[in-house]
């Protein structure tokens, strides 16, 4: 029996955000096999690191394997393009690799201006080398992810995340790496020609 205005085939907000916590908190997989394994369809995926690797800003732990913390939640229309197009290979549309560049600024990570701030080439092969070292990745399917994503980052409180944080829980180090980032390439002006 259903009540008016529900339909009995399709999930509620909240079984999905319970289903996608389940699937986020199962075990995270290495890059290398993730990569092999993410669908074409939309969803939400977890970033996942040892607490070592940023330990300034320690996450949940993961509920499978309590030895790794969650860094970073995000959503797209296409799992697969979205980790292998922009997370593993693009600094200039993907949030989470300007701000581990930032984070990670000790490790010397250079920057110029393509219209935006972007890593050099040589960095972005080093950075994606890094995040195969470092990190791990889970994910949920979802048809409308963005309902879903807003919800968990509330409920999860992942530190990477600047957007849809509360404000008690937006970490001032991944602010400040963001902002460096940013600031660390901009457009050249060019030079002024002075009549003497």
């Amino acid at each position: 029996m259903t009540t008016p205005g529900t339909r009995p085939d399709v999930p509620s907000d909240e079984a999905r955000v319970k289903e996608a916590l389940r699937l986020l908190s199962g075990a995270p997989i290495e890059l290398d096999v993730a990569v092999k394994r993410l669908s074409r369809g939309g969803g939400v995926y977890a970033w996942w690191a040892c607490p070592s690797t940023l330990p300034d800003l320690p996450g949940p732990a993961n509920g499978t394997d309590p030895s790794l913390r969650l860094l970073y939640l995000g959503r797209a229309t296409s799992l697969r393009g979205r980790i292998l197009r922009n997370h593993l290979r693009r600094s200039g549309s993907s949030t989470l690799r300007r701000t581990l560049a930032g984070l990670l600024v000790s490790e010397g990570y250079r920057t110029t201006w393509t219209g935006r701030v972007v890593l050099l080439p040589e960095d972005e092969t080093r950075l994606t080398a890094w995040m195969h070292e470092h990190l791990r990745l889970t994910w949920a399917e979802d048809a409308e992810p963005a309902i879903i994503e807003a919800q968990l980052v509330r409920r999860l409180h992942p530190p990477l995340n600047v957007r849809g944080v509360d404000p008690e829980h937006l970490q001032a180090a991944v602010v400040a790496a963001k902002n460096s980032y940013n600031a660390s390439s901009g457009p050249v002006e060019p030079p002024s020609s002075s009549n003497h």
